[in-house]
């Protein structure tokens, strides 16, 4: 099926063309892609996408960007999509984070010549989504859903996909499917999870939900989630029918899992910062990546995960991964015929293979030994060396600094967006709130060092001079005196 769309070209002038839609958009121009790489925030970046691709990847996505942020910032636009073209880097769907019509069209239309589809993401669970009510804070606004992907089907010169997480109802998951289908998503992505399963409740997805969803609908699906190898991928699609199946957290922890194989860490590595030497991006994306493919390995040598998190430079990045391969090495060479080194894991810790979460029930519990995510934080909190720069730089500005969440005090909310607001604005807004609500009615916020009533006030005093000025050097001709 094809859609006749309106194209605006760089100088409104406009063209007709034809967009494809559903299933010939997945045949045709996602090239019947089964295998594909998550929208991730900072770790799905060029330099991953190329090397999921050498490895059985067959379509990316892009890292959640947000919508308004890639309106506004010329250079948030060139950071995340504007880099160089690179034809390997194809087939690729650009996610958006977006609660408002108008502005997830306006960043679609920045970001439609640069990719083959336009995700909407639904499926985000993170606190920063409640916050800026976008992602699965949105699964409930159907009204609201339904008119953002209608005015994006209708503008865009490419197809409109969603990513969304299950209501805990299969029968509710199935009616808010047909429901984007209905307003013009050409793609679904389920992933079979709530957005309250996330964290030590993370627990086990839905394949059930999935397959409803695939039954119901008459557009591709793609599954997501319980991805850990090939397997999985291959049961995934004999049991829920689905078209393809995406990986996430796996995926990061075996950048092979696509081809059925679990090489040795370092071979995975090192041609990632090969390619990040090629198609350079921050250094938080790139440690963040080697905490992962190293994970089971940096549990044994502790010193070396220290020093990975405080190197500041990618030289440092490499030596301290040469360092890891080196020991590596050198402990496999010394094992002895039937010795096991694995511990708890089914293969040596220096070779690609998941991480399995905790159970929700031991998850938190010291006495189990087991460390979850948030113990790691809250003991990272212990020690400056161990904190991100900004958090580093943050403590030395404040000694006190606690980044422990559960101790933090609770935001005030922005009486229009929900956003924390400012604690001395005058108006109980949020920065951006304030700024458009002074600007509308000129008035003045010293919280938020807005002056827009005083500038007002300036100008027209200017004005007043200026025309008083002028008046003395050109006073107005005398009245002309009739005889």
């Amino acid at each position: 099926m094809k859609l006749q769309v309106e194209e605006i070209g760089a100088h409104g002038s406009t063209h007709t063309m034809a967009k494809l839609q559903g299933m010939e958009f997945w045949r045709q121009t996602l090239r019947g892609a089964q295998y594909v790489l998550a929208p991730m925030v900072d770790q799905s970046e060029l330099a991953w996408r190329l090397l999921s691709r050498r490895h059985g990847v067959q379509l990316c996505y892009s890292p959640m960007l947000h919508a308004q942020v890639f309106v506004r910032d010329a250079n948030y636009r060139k950071e995340n999509l504007y880099c160089e073209v690179c034809p390997e880097d194809r087939p690729l769907i650009v996610q958006f984070c977006a609660n408002d019509p108008e502005v997830l069209v306006q960043a679609a239309l920045l970001a439609q010549d640069y990719c083959d589809a336009i995700d909407l993401n639904l499926g985000c669970p993170q606190m920063i989504a409640k916050r800026g009510h976008y992602g699965a804070f949105l699964q409930d606004e159907w009204n609201l859903l339904e008119k953002m992907i209608q005015l994006a089907h209708t503008k865009l010169s490419v197809p409109v996909t969603c990513k969304i997480r299950v209501f805990p109802e299969i029968e509710k998951t199935v009616e808010y499917a047909r429901l984007l289908e209905k307003a013009g998503c050409q793609l679904l992505t389920v992933h079979g999870r709530t957005k309250e399963q996330k964290g030590p409740l993370t627990g086990v997805a839905s394949w059930e939900h999935i397959k409803a969803v695939r039954k119901a609908v008459n557009i591709p699906i793609f599954a997501n989630g319980n991805i850990q190898y090939l397997g999985d991928v291959k049961r995934c699609m004999q049991e829920t029918w689905v078209h393809g199946v995406m990986s996430a957290e796996g995926h990061l922890h075996n950048p092979a899992l696509f081809e059925g194989r679990s090489p040795v860490v370092w071979e995975m590595t090192e041609e990632y910062l090969d390619l990040v030497q090629q198609f350079p991006c921050s250094l938080s994306f790139v440690r963040a990546h080697l905490f992962k493919l190293w994970h089971h390995t940096l549990q044994v040598y502790q010193e070396l995960r220290e020093e990975l998190a405080k190197v500041k430079t990618l030289e440092g990045i490499i030596a301290v991964n040469q360092e890891l391969k080196r020991r590596c090495q050198e402990e496999a060479s010394n094992k002895q015929d039937g010795e096991t080194l694995n511990g708890d894991l089914p293969l040596p810790h220096w070779v690609c293979q998941p991480y399995v979460r905790p159970p929700p029930k031991d998850a938190g519990k010291e006495e189990s030994g087991v460390r979850g995510k948030r113990a790691l934080e809250e003991e990272e909190g212990t020690n400056l060396e161990l904190l991100s720069k900004n958090k580093q730089k943050k403590k030395l500005r404040n000694p006190n600094k606690c980044f422990d969440p559960s101790v933090k005090p609770k935001y005030a909310k922005c009486e229009q967006c929900g956003n924390p607001k400012g604690n001395k604005c005058v108006f109980h807004l949020c920065r951006g709130c304030c700024k458009k609500k002074s600007f509308r009615e000129i008035a003045d916020c010293v919280g938020h060092g807005l002056f827009f009533k005083t500038k007002h006030e300036k100008s027209l005093q200017l004005q007043n001079v200026e025309t008083s000025e002028t008046e003395i050097k050109h006073p107005p001709p005398p009245p002309e005196i009739k005889a």
